[in-house]
Formats: structure tokens, C-alpha cells, sequence
């Protein structure tokens, strides 16, 4: 009896043990290392206590940094959460699903293709020559035409919008099977009782999906503070680090300046707003679902 109730422990200590030593023992190694000067190439450490934090808040290019990763989180959430729920509803519909395969597959592409190709790939789109301004000159709206990712202000929307093209597709595909683990019965329940497509949509599906929707809200979050592929082969930060994000400074600093100290601080705050967010959905979807428990609704 006892050897049963020792047994899955025995099963769990390789588990933890990986985890401390490759994921907890590196996170508390970065928190250490952000109160130090440490010069990769020179080999010195010297302990500066918060000299790292507040050189970081007070420099211009951390909340350029800042303000882009919260305008690709913003807009993620919008494309990667909202237009792939409602599109993933749009292809379970019976009327759709005759040809629901093919626009699964369309849309799922994308998100099988390598970032390096894909990042190519927009650069061809996005030049002054591109695919995107020829469209534009030909159906006159040449005006609005412009070297994309040589502009300042349009830098970082052209980055984000490769993003949403590559990542949709993918939500999509979860937010797809989540509707389809809902029982048929339940929907047509909903539908004899008179409700509509779209109060069927909001008032049975969304509430019956809502751990995906979590799940998928909080990936897209912290994936908006960890971006960094996109940015670093499309406009490494560019023009003028008008593109850069945080990661991106994190990695120059280390690996280009040899600053890990200051890096290590940089890495540090990645790690708090992105727990601190997943904490905030985390709580506001609880709050949600005891509330809806207790109007004894769905």
C-alpha cells in the first residue's frame, strides 16, 4: 500500500527536477545578475544594486521598446483572440462546412512556414517597389504608398501585421476544436429556445470555451513580450529603433555590447509584466466565472 502511494511521486521528482535546473535555477540566476555590472567581454562583475534598473526606465530607447511591445500585445489580442474566434465560429457553421477543410488549411499554412522565410518573403511586400505599393498605385491610392519599413511610424505595424498573417491560423485551429468539443445537443437547445446565431454565439459557445480563450489570451501575451524573431529579421529594430522591443534590446546589449548585467535586467522585467498580465487575465477570468455561477447562468 504504501508502495503505491510512494509511486507517483517517484514519477514526478525527474519532472521537477528538470524543471528547477532548466527553467527556476536559470530565472533566479537573471534576478541575481541584474544587480551587477557584468562586461561580457572584459570578464568584470561588480555589484551596482538597482544602477541597472534605473539607467534602464530612464533611457528613451526602453520605452520606445515598451510602447511596441504593448501596441503588438494590444493588437494580437484583437486578431490572434477576437477575428480567430469569430472566423473559427464562421467555419463550424453548418453552412460552411462543406468547404470548412479548405479555409482550415488556407489559414493554417502560415503558421508552418519558417519566420526567416516569411520574413523574406514581407520584405518583398513591404519595399518601395513591393507587392503592397504596386497594389495600392493600381487601384489609385498611390498617395498612401511609401517605403514601409523605412518609415518610422509604419515600421512597427508592418512587423505586426506579419505576425497576425502567421499566427491566426493557428488560434484559429484551437479555437476550432474547442467549439467542436461542445455538444451538438446543447446548441440545439439554444436554437428551439429561439436564440439567435450570434446569442447562440455569445451566450453558449464563448462561455463553454472560455479555458481556451485563457489559454490562448495568455500565449498571446506573453508572446507579445517575447517577440523577437520578427522584428530581428524584418527591421532588427530599425529605422532609428523606432522597431525595436524589448528582446531586441536585450539581445544587443548582450551579445552585440556584452552588457549582462544590464541585459539581465532587461530579461527581468520581460519576466514581471508578463506574469503580472497572465495573473491579471488569470483573475479577471475567474471573477467571471464565479460571477456567472452565481446568477446560476452558463
Amino acid at each position: 500500500m504504501k508502495k503505491n502511494k510512494i509511486t507517483p511521486y517517484l514519477f514526478i521528482i525527474p519532472g521537477l527536477v528538470l524543471l528547477l535546473f532548466f527553467v527556476y535555477y536559470p530565472i533566479f540566476q537573471n534576478l541575481r545578475y541584474g544587480f551587477l555590472n557584468w562586461e561580457l567581454f572584459s570578464g568584470s562583475k561588480k555589484f551596482v544594486g538597482l544602477k541597472n534598473y534605473m539607467k534602464l526606465f530612464g533611457s528613451d530607447g526602453f520605452w520606445v521598446a515598451f510602447k511596441n511591445n504593448i501596441l503588438y500585445i494590444v493588437i494580437s489580442l484583437v486578431f490572434q483572440v477576437g477575428f480567430s474566434l469569430i472566423l473559427a465560429a464562421i467555419l463550424e457553421n453548418m453552412k460552411w462546412r462543406k468547404l470548412s477543410t479548405v479555409y482550415r488549411t488556407t489559414f493554417f499554412i502560415p503558421s508552418l512556414i519558417s519566420l526567416t522565410v516569411i520574413g523574406l518573403l514581407f520584405t518583398f511586400v513591404f519595399e518601395p517597389q513591393g507587392i503592397l505599393n504596386n497594389f495600392l498605385r493600381s487601384t489609385g491610392m498611390g498617395n498612401l504608398a511609401r517605403g514601409w519599413l523605412g518609415d518610422e511610424k509604419t515600421a512597427i505595424f508592418a512587423v505586426i501585421a506579419v505576425s497576425q498573417w502567421k499566427a491566426v491560423g493557428y488560434t484559429m485551429m484551437l479555437f476550432i476544436v474547442a467549439i467542436q468539443s461542445i455538444s451538438m445537443d446543447i446548441l440545439e437547445a439554444a436554437k428551439l429556445d429561439g436564440a439567435s446565431k450570434l446569442q447562440t454565439f455569445f451566450r453558449v459557445t464563448v462561455p463553454m470555451i472560455k479555458d481556451t480563450i485563457l489559454m490562448v489570451m495568455i500565449i498571446t501575451t506573453s508572446g507579445g513580450f517575447l517577440v523577437f524573431n520578427e522584428v530581428y529579421i524584418i527591421t532588427n529594430g530599425g529605422p532609428y529603433g523606432s522597431s525595436e522591443v524589448l528582446s531586441t534590446i536585450l539581445y544587443k546589449n548582450a551579445f552585440v555590447h556584452g552588457k549582462i548585467g544590464y541585459a539581465s535586467a532587461i530579461g527581468n522585467i520581460i519576466l514581471l509584466f508578463s506574469a503580472v498580465l497572465a495573473l491579471f487575465q488569470t483573475g479577471a477570468f475567474s471573477g467571471i466565472k464565479k460571477k456567472k455561477k452565481g446568477d446560476g447562468s452558463i
